[in-house]
């Protein structure tokens, strides 16, 4: 099968895991990602998190797989001429540093536009480049707390809680491939490209819509209510055998309240009409809890899922990253896969969510530290071995 956007090249200059994220997108369907990094080091996510002396870190080889990477000194004059070489045989220039770092460069998009009209420049920041906070920095936990997600999560008698999902950086990077490849959609007609923003914050705030209803119909803010939905008393996780710190599932009480009594051998209440009433319920919650936990502590969160799924109940086991690793549905739609990497061996990562029947594109690891110099410039500028040789030599690339 064909790659969706096979040829549609993306000049990658991202960082950490908001632009990453995005790049990293677009490569799994089917984009050639030229990833650019300064020699001798790279971009600061290969050093992230814990790593064996020498190797890149998982952090990075989770967020760059599928990607070709180069070095080039961008402060380098004849560094910055061979990525404005690159820009004119580019579709997409992707960037998410810091306030000002690309104007600084002298990379701004009048500067690639001038080489490509075509070209079409992707920006993340925390806050935009526009608006009372466009110098500001950020990082995901900054746009969790700045989009609304922290206040609505955790208990009311406790602080704010970051989710433990990276919506501001990896939610950020999904609504922001979504808009390359709009624009890539849209130079179809139009012939030209155009600048793609996307803030941190608002795209936090986009995946909190739902909770600002309650704000639209009261005029007070959602509150934190641990792990109840929709004003529902139910705390919604039950401890599970053998009673681990993770052996908790969750369930929704909003329908199918019967078939939950059932499943669970509590019949007689089953047959009390009064249960499918939420006012009832929330009367009753403490009793409705206290029959379900005795039931969820004599069974594993697996087995649980299971007969209450089966029952038609909605139902999810609490899976930490090892559960989620080890799970049979997660190995059947090849969302965890395994490849070789040339110093870390074999490689478990997630893959790819988006699933299409007529595209196909094969997880490959993320690049060493300018792995492809030669094979781009060879290839995209027609450099030969000993031109890319003394460019690396002299500090250029």
């Amino acid at each position: 099968m064909g790659k969706a956007l096979e040829g549609v090249r993306i000049i990658d200059l991202t960082q950490f895991e908001a632009g990453t994220s995005c790049t990293q997108m677009l490569a799994w369907l089917g984009a050639d990602v030229v990833k650019i990094e300064a020699p001798g080091k790279g971009e600061p996510g290969r050093a992230n998190g814990g790593y064996a002396p020498g190797d890149d870190s998982f952090y990075f080889l989770t967020f760059n797989a599928n990607k070709r990477g180069i070095t080039l000194n961008l402060k380098d004059p004849e560094g910055k001429q061979i990525f404005l070489d690159l820009v004119k045989q580019g579709d997409v220039v992707a960037e998410n540093m810091a306030p000002g770092t690309l104007e600084r460069l002298g990379l701004d998009y009048e500067t690639l536009k001038a080489v490509n009209p075509r070209i079409i420049l992707l920006r993340i920041k925390g806050y935009g480049t526009w608006g009372p906070y466009k110098d500001y920095k950020s990082f995901d936990m900054m746009a969790q707390a700045m989009g609304s997600a922290m206040c609505a999560t955790g208990w009311p008698d406790k602080p704010p809680v970051k989710p433990a999902a990276t919506v501001g950086d990896s939610g950020t990077g999904m609504q922001a491939a979504l808009g390359v490849v709009a624009a890539l959609y849209q130079r179809q007609v139009t012939g030209v490209g155009q600048i793609v923003e996307v803030s941190m914050q608002d795209a936090v705030a986009n995946l909190c819509r739902e909770m600002s209803r309650e704000y639209n119909d009261t005029g007070k803010p959602r509150a934190r209510n641990g792990n109840s939905v929709g004003g529902s008393r139910f705390k919604g996780t039950y401890h599970c055998a053998p009673g681990g710190p993770d052996d908790y599932v969750y369930i929704s009480f909003t329908r199918g309240t019967p078939e939950l009594l059932e499943a669970i051998g509590q019949e007689e209440m089953a047959r009390d009409e009064r249960w499918g009433e939420t006012e009832f319920r929330n009367e009753h919650a403490k009793e409705l809890d206290d029959a379900i936990e005795a039931w969820t502590r004599q069974h594993t969160k697996y087995d649980v899922f299971h007969s209450l799924a089966k029952a038609g109940v909605p139902v999810g086991a609490t899976l930490n990253t090892e559960d989620l690793y080890n799970d049979p549905h997660m190995r059947a739609r090849e969302m965890v896969v395994e490849y070789d990497h040339p110093t870390r061996g074999r490689v478990t990562m997630l893959g790819c969510p988006v699933k299409m029947t007529e595209s196909s594109v094969e997880i490959k690891p993320a690049p060493l530290l300018g792995q492809h110099t030669e094979e781009v410039l060879g290839e995209v500028l027609g450099y030969g071995p000993e031109q890319v040789a003394e460019l690396k030599a002299r500090g250029v690339a």
